[in-house]
């Protein structure tokens, strides 16, 4: 399980609201990052909400992917880029190169301009030892409009890219058996999920829509390999903005970080004792 890292100004607490706005936000991350820190193995930062700040957002998202690293977490950047040539080149470069700006472990990367436009992160992800999760099932309802089209060959969308994906990930399977190459794959499809499990054995899940969006532990399951291994479950406003639902909650810092961390604490319990009954002989 992972937390994602959003920050709408509106939902921050107030003792965190009193600054401006970068230095708010940047403040508010660390401390997410410091409520989950031994809970989590990474942190999912959504672009977006740090680009609506402006140049000073950019600045902040830095600062934010560095502090992670800095207390031993992967960094997922949640960025959804893609381009054509050397533009994706340099979308690659800013996000995963180590002497780039963000120098995040992996990245979102959207597929839907070809493989070509993919080709550079995947080349990039190779010789900097980073990774990329490409979207083949995202979460959002809408999404069937694309992923169960059908191509010219009979196959749904999701089902050509579920083995593109595979195919282009066995140059970079690494000791543990799994691919720096990996997919995204909503937790609000469970049974689509168990048909792209079967398409992509080596590939790690990037499994958004877990609570606030409306998927539940059981409904991750089949983004699962049998041995409980090949997700990363990642929640984001069920964890962040809980506080909101919380009578009585006094608007401190630390009233904050102990909620966060017990949310993240709870995700983390739901999946295991799910996963510990749909697969007995898992490997932990």
């Amino acid at each position: 399980c992972i937390v994602g890292i959003d920050p709408e100004w509106s939902k921050l607490p107030e003792c965190y609201r009193v600054q401006p706005k970068p230095e708010a936000v940047l403040q508010w991350a660390k401390d997410v990052i410091d409520a989950v820190v031994d809970i989590v193995p990474a942190v999912k930062p959504q672009m977006a909400f740090f680009e609506v700040l402006g140049w000073e957002g950019l600045r902040v998202h830095q600062q934010v992917v560095a502090y992670a690293h800095k207390k031993g977490l992967l960094v997922i950047d949640d960025s959804k880029r893609n381009d054509i040539g050397n533009t994706a080149k340099a979308y690659a470069y800013a996000h995963l190169a180590k002497d780039g700006p963000i120098n995040a472990d992996f990245m979102t990367v959207s597929p839907f301009l070809g493989t070509d436009s993919l080709q550079p992160f995947l080349d990039t992800a190779a010789d900097e030892g980073k990774g990329v999760f490409v979207l083949v099932k995202t979460s959002n309802p809408s999404s069937v409009e694309i992923s169960e089209a059908i191509n010219s060959h009979g196959e749904t969308i999701r089902e050509w890219l579920a083995s593109y994906v595979h195919a282009q990930g066995q140059r970079l399977v690494g000791a543990s058996g799994y691919s720096a190459i990996g997919a995204v794959v909503g937790a609000t499809y469970p049974k689509e999920a168990q048909q792209l499990r079967q398409l992509m054995l080596r590939q790690f899940f990037l499994v958004p829509g877990f609570g606030a969006q409306g998927g539940g532990a059981e409904d991750v399951i089949p983004c699962f390999n049998p041995d409980g291994l090949g997700a990363v479950i990642s929640s984001s406003r069920g964890i962040l903005y809980h506080h909101l639902a919380v009578e009585g909650f006094d608007h401190t810092r630390e009233a904050y970080r102990a909620i966060v961390r017990q949310q993240a604490q709870e995700m983390q319990r739901a999946v295991y004792q799910a996963l510990k009954g749909a697969y007995p002989e898992m490997v932990y």
